[in-house]
């Protein structure tokens, strides 16, 4: 035979189990957030970068009409 839980063991291991549960889901969306922030940093860098080069060209190409 089983022994029996107590009430207060079982309110004990359901709040152990919500939290167990809820520290998982706030780890998954912390890692799917700081996934989003690096890619957002890339797509950021990546413009920027883009627009250096861009004005480079453009003052290349300026310099080039003048000459």
């Amino acid at each position: 035979m089983e022994p029996e839980l107590s009430k207060n063991e079982i309110r004990k291991d359901v709040a152990q189990s919500a939290v167990e549960v809820t520290a998982t889901t706030v780890g998954q969306v912390a890692v799917i957030i700081t996934g989003a922030v690096r890619d957002v940093a890339g797509a950021i860098g990546g413009l920027a970068t883009e627009l250096f080069e861009l004005r480079a060209a453009a003052k290349r190409a300026e310099r080039d009409l003048t000459e």
